[in-house]
């Protein structure tokens, strides 16, 4: 992609002197430090760095989503060219200008498409909404419009669709409904905070493909903000890199990807596990001799479906008798896209959802009938880190509160001091601040969440942990150092590993093997290094072939 040439049109939006601050408890904390960007018409630039860099609250500030009781805007300008023709200044505008621009002029694609929806309404309503508001429409011709953006972001049956609730869509079909709802008004400029982070990546290489397509086509700038380096060699024009609050490097996206002139950017290219070049340590090869930590037998996983009075309709199979076998201390990475069936066979195998038929040894006990209350004590060995670190945080409780619940159900009898010092070490083993655990999950960024639920997790020291997508929302750097403490911890207690992930770069490089799950069914199983330099199986080469790619 050939850079910016000084004779190019003005930009349809330009920061400079961005200044944020927050203050909290009457103490002002200065953020973001007077950073500037450009962001040109049918034009991606993607700001990349890690959790805390202050990547997503520079573009909030610009729309108008921080909490305003909390924000403290500090200096900067923000010029917006509208479809009029008119510059703005974002930060100067009224709240209700701004409302009126945002959505019809400035659309946005947030990181969690399940927490961005309304539960309540259907994507018809949904989209319809903006429709109406923004472009004037009536109800009839929102919902007839509605129904042509579901088709342009090529969901199919888009008619049925649109009387769906988000959570009967699969995570692909919510971000491409957030797309179409953020492009339903042609805006001029197209905010995308972390799209594609939860998404598997032939879904991801989909999703990608289409925002590029709809962003030539309408002619938008597009800020991407993203930890995903490959993705950013797919998608970007330009780069801006953030740490801190600051800029520390900008330039062509071949420029930063391929000639780094700062340590911080090597940094983040060295951390980036790469799918094409082999582990640098090789990993154990496991065999019938070794000892067994966990053995599934024909586990066949289903969901009963909608049945009235008068018909009822057999239930939809989701696991189809799967056998397999992890090995103590071993690292097991389970594979394949969504709808594929894999989080459902994790929690089939911890029991937390019912087996139709099959056979589970967990640790050497057979968990496959047990009760409820024969399986309590048996969980604190058996954990599992959730994929959605929002959800699966009570929003009501302090991060102390979130992380010695655990103690006060496994340890009863150990003292609030002991259990709040085992809290903070946790804190600092997962490169977090001790003097957050009075603080709430809504104050910190995605990818700090996720590091609370992987402390949340192993703060009692389990023996066996299934690792929901554990690291899909952290930045590379972050991303290294919880592998490696997975690693460290692996062991220290002999930790054995089911490893759910996407991310096929982290599978070959921190996995001993790997299991394929293609629509409920495992179509290859092996050694890391076999699986990625000879796969056997025409999805598995799909799968290796989706992935996206640093410019060499």
């Amino acid at each position: 992609m050939s850079a910016l040439q000084p004779g190019d049109a003005e930009p349809v939006l330009s920061v400079r002197g961005l200044r944020i601050a927050f203050e909290v408890d009457r103490v002002v904390h200065d953020v973001v430090h007077g950073i500037d960007f450009d962001a040109h018409a049918g034009r991606c630039l993607a700001v990349v760095g890690e959790s805390g860099s202050g990547k997503s609250v520079s573009t909030l500030a610009l729309t108008g989503l921080l909490p305003t009781d909390l924000t403290r805007l500090r200096g900067g300008t923000a010029m917006f060219q509208t479809k009029a023709g008119r510059s703005v200044d974002l930060l100067a505008l009224p709240r209700e200008p701004l409302r009126l621009l945002r959505g019809a002029e400035i659309g946005v694609v947030f990181q969690d498409p399940m927490t961005s929806l309304n539960p309540v309404l259907t994507v018809g309503d949904q989209l319809s909404e903006g429709l109406m508001f923004h472009r004037g429409l009536s109800r009839d011709a929102a919902r007839a419009e509605a129904q042509r953006w579901l088709d342009r972001v090529e969901i199919a049956d888009p008619a049925a669709r649109l009387r769906a609730y988000p959570h009967e869509l699969s995570g692909g079909m919510r971000q491409r409904v957030m797309i179409a709802m953020a492009l339903s008004c042609e805006p001029r400029l197209l905010i995308a905070d972390e799209p594609t982070t939860a998404l598997d990546v032939i879904v991801q290489a989909q999703v990608l493909a289409l925002m590029r397509r709809l962003q030539k086509e309408l002619n938008a700038a597009l800020i991407f903000i993203t930890h995903d380096l490959g993705v950013v060699s797919e998608m970007a024009d330009e780069v801006v890199v953030m740490r801190l609050g600051r800029v520390l490097e900008r330039g062509t996206a071949r420029e930063v990807l391929c000639n780094p002139t700062d340590p911080y950017t090597r940094k983040l290219l060295d951390s980036v596990p790469d799918i094409g070049r082999p582990a640098q340590h090789a990993r154990p090869v496991r065999g019938p001799d070794d000892p067994v930590a966990v053995e599934v037998q024909g586990l066949r996983m289903a969901y009963g479906s909608r049945a009235s009075w008068w018909r009822r309709r057999a239930p939809v199979v989701a696991v189809q008798g799967a056998s397999l076998r992890i090995y103590r201390g071993e690292t097991l990475a389970l594979v394949g896209e969504s709808g594929s069936g894999k989080s459902t066979l994790a929690r089939g195998m911890l029991r937390l959802l019912p087996a139709v038929e099959g056979r589970v040894v967990v640790l050497g006990s057979d968990i496959s009938a047990k009760g409820r209350r024969a399986m309590r004590p048996l969980r604190r060995n058996m954990q599992l880190i959730f994929q959605d670190p929002f959800a699966s945080l009570d929003p009501r409780m302090t991060i102390g509160e979130l992380l010695t619940e655990p103690l006060d159900i496994h340890e009863p009898t150990l003292p609030k001091a002991e259990a709040r010092a085992r809290a903070a070490d946790w804190m600092r083993r997962v490169r977090l601040p001790e003097t957050s655990l009075d603080r709430f999950p809504h104050e910190f960024s995605g990818g700090q969440r996720q590091r609370i639920v992987i402390a949340r997790a192993l703060i009692l020291g389990p023996r066996f942990v299934v690792a929901d997508e554990a690291v899909s929302s952290l930045d590379v750097s972050i991303q290294a150092e919880v592998l490696a403490l997975l690693a460290q911890l692996q062991q220290e207690l002999g930790l054995t590993l089911l490893f759910i992930t996407h991310n096929l770069g982290v599978v070959r490089h921190h996995c001993d093997r790997a299991i394929v799950l293609y629509r409920g069914e495992i179509v290859e199983e092996a050694n890391c290094e076999a699986l990625f330099s000879a796969p056997q199986h025409e999805y598995t080469r799909r799968l290796i072939a989706a992935v996206p790619r640093l410019p060499s």
